[in-house]
């Protein structure tokens, strides 16, 4: 029998912003107040509904606005797939197998258009986000700035260049590659405290559990259980960053630091008789702090090469959105513009016939 026609569009929503821009191009805290005043109110609804059926998918999402941020500036691009123009960045050695939680962002992004269409960025959705997944896991809420744009493209080489600083790294590599960036060494611990939520793979900590020596020995054992040699067994097993609270974002992660608990190598880092020793003792011992001082480099995090303001390139920004629908339904389909070419490819995955539409762009204004 002959396979069924497919169509898997790309449905571009995020975002011709045709928003009000502030001429300056500067993050603002009211950017939506006008515009989508609802807009953290539709975030958090699908935010808490997804944590509350994971709580690791906290972890991811905020992990996911960290690796958007740490190539190019916190433009969205992390979201972007594969094009014949370019290659995305979700294949990139510190994203493969590892970040996680797109299909939560589509919610966020499709609750997002219900009450606003056309109007948030996706660059903006993914720091709402991780704003809100760390509230949802108990941690601090901030007053967060807006108005980024999104970016047109995304940079596979950019993203496998190292500046994404790999479970390996060492404490050097780590202050360097933050300081990059423009943040400091105590904005590398802070925003490091986020590993008191969620949970990695044996293969991003085997090396240091059965390797290294400055690892609490009954630690190093429990884990090892899990995540055995030789590499290719239990390489997807999991395992918490954190044992003592793993679902609530608490100081617990430094205080594993201190009792050489850290599961990634990276992590113990940070407590090794380095620069870092005294931030972590002092979160150890005063979560207040170690809050108000993430708070601080996650804003800071966020200003990381924003695209803003008139200059911005914006149009045909690419939100992935995947629908699926029968061909016959794509005549009278309200994305379709009313005379655009049909062009067929054939999937490499299915076989199936895939028709890439044009979108009209009038319905997100």
């Amino acid at each position: 029998m002959a396979s069924s026609k497919i169509i898997s569009f790309t449905l571009v929503a995020c975002v011709l912003c045709l928003m009000s821009i502030t001429s300056s191009g500067q993050l603002t805290h009211n950017f939506y107040s006008k515009s989508c005043p609802r807009v953290f109110e539709a975030v958090s609804s699908v935010v808490r509904s997804a944590v509350s059926r994971e709580k690791r998918m906290g972890a991811s999402l905020l992990r996911l606005h960290f690796h958007d941020c740490f190539v190019n500036g916190c433009d969205g691009s992390v979201l972007l797939d594969d094009t014949p123009s370019f290659t995305g960045e979700k294949t990139a050695g510190p994203n493969a197998n590892s970040v996680r939680g797109f299909n939560v962002i589509d919610d966020v992004k499709s609750k997002v258009e219900e009450v606003c269409p056309g109007v948030v960025s996706c660059a903006d959705v993914l720091a709402i986000t991780a704003l809100e997944s760390v509230v949802a896991l108990g941690g601090p809420k901030w007053k967060i700035k807006l108005g980024r744009r999104d970016s047109r493209t995304a940079s596979l080489s950019a993203a496998n260049s190292g500046v994404i600083p790999p479970p390996s790294s060492t404490l050097r590599n780590l202050i360097n590659r933050f300081q990059a960036q423009g943040l400091s060494v105590k904005d590398l611990v802070a925003l490091s405290g986020a590993h008191t939520i969620g949970q990695a793979r044996c293969t991003t900590f085997r090396a240091r559990v059965h390797n290294d020596t400055n690892i609490d020995a009954s630690f190093a054992r429990s884990r090892q259980s899990n995540c055995p040699f030789p590499t290719g067994l239990g390489d997807n097993n999991l395992a918490p960053l954190d044992a003592k609270t793993p679902a609530y974002f608490d100081n617990s992660y430094f205080k594993n630091l201190i009792n050489e608990k850290g599961l990634l190598r990276s992590d113990q880092q940070l407590h090794s008789g380095g620069a870092t020793d005294l931030f972590v003792e002092k979160y150890s011992r005063n979560p207040e702090r170690f809050h108000e001082d993430f708070v601080a480099a996650m804003i800071r995090m966020g200003d990381i090469s924003p695209l803003t303001g008139r200059n911005a390139r914006i149009e045909g920004t690419h939100w992935n959105l995947r629908n699926i629908v029968k061909k016959s339904e794509l005549k009278n389909h309200p994305t379709t513009k009313k005379d655009a070419p049909v062009i067929e490819n054939t999937a490499a995955d299915t076989g199936d016939n895939v028709v890439t539409l044009n979108i009209d762009t009038k319905i997100f204004h």
